[in-house]
This record gives structure tokens, sequence and C-alpha cells, in this order.
């Protein structure tokens, strides 16, 4: 199946500082979003946000939710692939929610966790269509290693991006240090339409 709407890539990821520790812990969010113009040029634009005191699932969750919006604001229907290294968002929204929907938001053990940023999630992809897609976290993954730059960036300073912005990923690629002296690692490239697969709708 290929895409049906323009196809977008979007590489985020989430970070918790202290995660599961006592007292707060600040967490971030981040995420790179490519688009490849008609002309074959890719662009990349950035959006990241925090929270005080949060959990990394939370985190994970509104870097969907947060992603999805940024990409609704003008009226956009698109076919987006989303890749991430959270296990929790790859088979939450492969998997699990399709039961909790079926349940009446709720798991057959009780209730659903972060059931209200879940089901803003699932809002906020509605209008779309969506592949889901796991990589492996810290494992040199260029556009993955940034995601998690902007949400480690996000979580320390607290700040936020408000929105979509113009993308500093080639800046920050060039500038990494290359393991062992070798050759930097490739950017993954632009997705191609041909290979979109996009998951079924989610339920109403």
């Amino acid at each position: 199946m290929t895409a049906r709407h323009s196809l977008v890539a979007v590489y985020a990821d989430e970070s918790c500082l202290g995660n599961g520790k006592s007292g707060a812990t600040p967490g971030g969010l981040g995420a790179l979003v490519e688009w490849r113009r008609p002309d074959g040029v890719v662009q990349r634009f950035d959006l990241w946000a925090s929270e005080p005191d949060t959990t990394n699932n939370r985190m994970a969750l509104r870097s969907v939710t947060d992603t999805f919006e940024a990409l609704s604001r003008k009226g956009n229907q698109l076919s987006v692939l989303f890749t991430t290294d959270s296990r929790y968002i790859v088979d939450g929204m492969t998997s699990w929610v399709r039961g909790w929907i079926a349940r009446g938001w709720r798991r057959k053990e009780g209730a659903v966790e972060n059931l209200e940023l879940w089901q803003a999630a699932v809002g906020a992809i509605a209008p779309h269509e969506c592949q889901w897609n796991w990589v492996k976290g810290h494992a040199g993954h260029p556009q993955n290693e940034y995601a998690n730059h902007l949400a480690t960036r996000a979580a320390a300073d607290q700040s936020a991006s408000g929105g979509l912005i113009v993308s500093e990923f080639e800046e920050w690629w060039s500038g990494r240090p290359v393991r062992g002296g070798g050759s930097p690692r490739l950017v993954s490239p632009f997705p191609l339409v041909e290979s979109f697969s996009p998951s079924r709708p989610l339920p109403g």
C-alpha cells in the first residue's frame, strides 16, 4: 500500500531526568520532521517541549500528540512514518489500543495508565494515516540520536519550541565526533512512498 497523502517522516524521542527516583523528574520530548519537496530536496523541522515533573511514558505519548497536532495545524491530512525507540508507543499504537477501545478504554486487568494522554494521542492521529517504526535507542541512528538530543535538552532547560521550527539537524550531525575515527554513519534516506504501509485506522 502506498501513501494516499503527502508523506512525512517523523523521528521522535523522550527523556526524563531521574526517572523513577524520588523528587521532581523533569522531562522533555523531541521530534525531527522531514518532508521532501517536489524538487526532491528534503526539508527538516524541529519540535520540542518539556514538563517539570513527569515520566518517560508520559513524554513518549506527548511526543506523538504534540507532533501530530503541529502537523495538523493547517488542516493537513498526511501519511506519516513515525519512528521511535519507544516500544511503549509502537506496541501501544499497533496492538494495545484496539483492545482498550473495544473494552471502553479499559485493560483486561483494570484501568489504563496515562489514559487521558493515550486518548489525546489517538485523537491527534485521527486525521492522518500512520506507519509505526521502532529503532533501537542510543545505537547511532542519526535522526533518532538528534531527537534524543532535542528531548534531553528540553528536559534539562525546560524549554519548548512552540511548534515546528527550521531544523538544526545538519549542523548538529556534522559536528558529531566519529567513533573510532571511522566514517560517520549515513543519515537515513527519506522513505520511499511505495514502501509506506500504514496501520489500520483506529476505532473512533
